[in-house]
C-alpha cells in the first residue's frame, strides 16, 4: 500500500521556509500599524463553548464550524471559525469599558468547507475591531486602517465596494416578508438572478412599487448609483433613505481620506446579511473574483453577553494578503546567515553569542555533518584569526 501519511485534508495547508519567515514579518508589521492606531491584541481561545461561538449574529457561522463534545462537562464546544464574536465576547463581558474600546487579533481559523475570503479551511485570520461609537469615523476609520494593512502587504490596484445591508432588510420588512421569504430572495439577489426575482415576488404575493424596488436592487450598482438609487426606492420607508444617506457620507468620508481610491457601489451585495447590521465594504483587486479583505457595522452582537455596543471591524486572511502582496517578491528567499565550524573554542563559542546578540544569524556545524555552508544556506564563515574568530564572504 503506498504511504499517504504525509498528506494533508482537503483545503488544509501549511507554509514552509523562507515564506513563512516573511509571512510572520508581515504580522508583526500589520499588529505593529494596529498599535500604532490604538488596537490593542486579544488573543481568545481556539475553542469555546459552542452557545457562546454562534450566539446572536454568530448564529450565520453554525455551518461553518467544528463541533465536538467536551469531555470534562459534555457540553459541546466549537472550533472558531470566525475571531469576531470572540472579540465582541471580550468587549462586552471581559472589558466592559464606557470608552470607545479597539481591539486586533490574528490567529488560525478552522471552516468546515472552503469559501468566501479564501480557499483554505485553515485562513490565518487578522483584523481590528472598533466597539463603543456609531458613525461614519468609525466605520471610515476601519476602513483606512483596512486600506493601509493592504498597502503595507504590498498590495496594489485596490478599489472599493460599498453597500448597506440596511437597505435590503428594511424593504423586507416594508413588504412584510415572512424569514423564509426573505431569506430566498436574500440568496436570489445574491446570484442577480432577475427572473428569478420577479417569479419569487409574484409567488410571495409582493406586487407594484414594492416588487419593482425589490428586483431594482439587482442592478443597482456601479460608480455613481446612489442617485439613480434615490429616484427608484422613492416609495421606500424612511429608513432606506437614511441608508442611503449613510452610504453617501461614508464615500464622502473615503474620498477625502483615500484621494484616489476607486470606490463602487452595489445594493445587492448584501456580505453577511445576517451577520452585519449597517454598512458594508469589501477591498477587490483586478484578476480577482473574490475580496481580499472585507468588514462592515455589526451593532449589539454583544447584547448576548449582556452589553450591546455599537460595533464596526474588517478581516482578512493574512496568508492571502501575503501571497497576493509584493512584498516578498524579488528577494528570492535569500537570507544572509554565518557558518560556524565545529570547533570546542571558548572565543568561537563567545563570537557566535556577540554576532547573534548584535542582530547576525549565525548556524553552528554539527560534527559529522552532510553539508557545508553553501548548503546551509550561509554566505559567511567564521574563520580563526589569531585568537580571534571572525566572518569571511565566501
Amino acid at each position: 500500500m503506498r504511504n499517504e501519511r504525509w498528506l494533508l485534508p482537503e483545503g488544509i495547508d501549511e507554509v514552509l521556509p523562507p515564506e513563512a519567515r516573511d509571512l510572520e514579518a508581515l504580522r508583526r508589521d500589520l499588529l505593529d500599524l494596529f498599535w500604532a492606531w490604538g488596537y490593542e491584541l486579544i488573543l481568545p481561545p481556539f475553542v469555546e463553548y459552542l452557545e457562546s461561538l454562534l450566539t446572536g449574529t454568530g448564529r450565520d457561522l453554525d455551518l461553518q464550524t467544528f463541533k465536538l463534545t467536551d469531555q470534562l462537562t459534555g457540553r459541546l464546544m466549537g472550533v472558531r471559525a470566525d475571531i469576531t464574536p470572540q472579540a465582541a465576547r471580550i468587549d462586552a463581558h471581559q472589558l466592559r469599558r464606557a470608552t470607545p474600546t479597539r481591539l486586533c487579533y490574528l490567529g488560525t481559523v478552522l471552516h468546515t468547507r472552503a469559501g468566501g475570503l479564501t480557499p483554505s479551511r485553515a485562513p490565518l485570520q487578522i483584523g481590528a475591531e472598533l466597539f463603543g461609537h456609531a458613525g461614519v469615523e468609525s466605520d471610515c476609520e476601519i476602513l483606512c486602517l483596512m486600506m493601509e494593512s493592504l498597502d503595507r502587504a504590498g498590495i496594489q490596484d485596490v478599489y472599493l465596494d460599498l453597500g448597506h445591508v440596511g437597505i435590503f432588510r428594511a424593504l423586507a420588512r416594508q413588504a412584510e416578508l415572512t424569514s423564509e421569504g426573505e431569506l430566498a430572495l436574500f440568496e436570489a439577489l445574491q446570484r442577480k438572478a432577475i427572473p428569478e426575482i420577479e417569479a419569487l415576488l409574484a409567488d410571495l404575493g409582493v406586487a407594484g412599487s414594492m416588487a419593482a424596488m425589490l428586483t431594482a436592487l439587482a442592478e443597482l450598482n456601479g460608480d455613481d448609483v446612489l442617485g439613480e438609487a434615490r429616484r427608484t426606492l422613492g416609495d421606500a420607508d424612511p429608513q432606506v433613505h437614511e441608508a442611503l444617506d449613510y452610504l453617501e457620507s461614508m464615500a464622502a468620508a473615503v474620498r477625502e481620506q483615500l484621494p484616489g481610491t476607486p470606490v463602487h457601489f452595489d445594493l445587492a451585495e448584501l456580505r453577511a446579511y445576517h451577520y452585519q447590521t449597517g454598512v458594508v465594504f469589501a477591498a477587490f483587486v483586478p484578476g480577482m473574483g473574490e475580496e481580499i479583505a472585507r468588514g462592515g457595522r455589526y451593532d449589539h452582537v454583544g447584547e448576548v453577553f449582556g452589553r450591546a455596543r455599537p460595533a464596526t471591524g474588517f478581516s482578512a486572511d493574512l496568508k492571502k494578503l501575503f501571497r497576493v502582496g509584493r512584498r516578498h517578491e524579488g528577494n528570492g528567499g535569500h537570507v544572509t546567515a554565518i557558518f560556524a565550524p565545529a570547533e570546542d573554542d571558548p572565543a568561537l563559542r563567545a563570537r557566535v553569542r556577540a554576532l547573534r546578540s548584535a542582530g547576525d544569524r549565525v548556524i553552528c556545524e554539527l560534527p559529522g555533518q552532510v553539508g557545508g555552508p553553501r548548503d546551509m544556506g550561509c554566505d559567511r564563515i567564521l574563520r580563526r584569526q589569531g585568537d580571534r574568530w571572525e566572518p569571511e564572504t565566501l
